[in-house]
């Protein structure tokens, strides 16, 4: 994948996830802070974050699994002990969301 798609792609990413996170803040007593560098993206929610970056992903306590952002839209990762998972962009980040904030509380 070239660079400038990557950057677009990653923009995006940032972007679903900052939309989800606070769509799901609505009925939550939580609220997430999306954290946004080339390098990573970081959901927060109280002390508990789930960190990305361009080939792996990362809860907070565990070991990194892998994660990959694909020209057509889609998202591969590897959530532990499963096998790999591929869904629409979209989707993606609104099960990220979710989960981080309903298991907040």
């Amino acid at each position: 994948m070239n660079t400038r798609l990557h950057t677009e792609l990653w923009t995006s990413w940032a972007s679903l996830l900052r939309s989800y996170a606070a769509a799901h803040g609505l009925t939550s007593t939580h609220h997430a802070i999306v954290e946004v560098s080339a390098e990573q993206i970081t959901l927060r929610v109280n002390d508990r974050w789930l960190r990305f970056m361009p080939c792996e992903m990362q809860h907070s306590g565990e070991s990194p699994a892998p994660f990959m952002l694909h020209e057509d839209g889609t998202v591969t990762f590897h959530p532990h002990h499963q096998p790999a998972v591929s869904l629409a962009m979209d989707i993606a980040a609104e099960q990220f969301a979710r989960q981080m904030l309903t298991e907040a509380g």
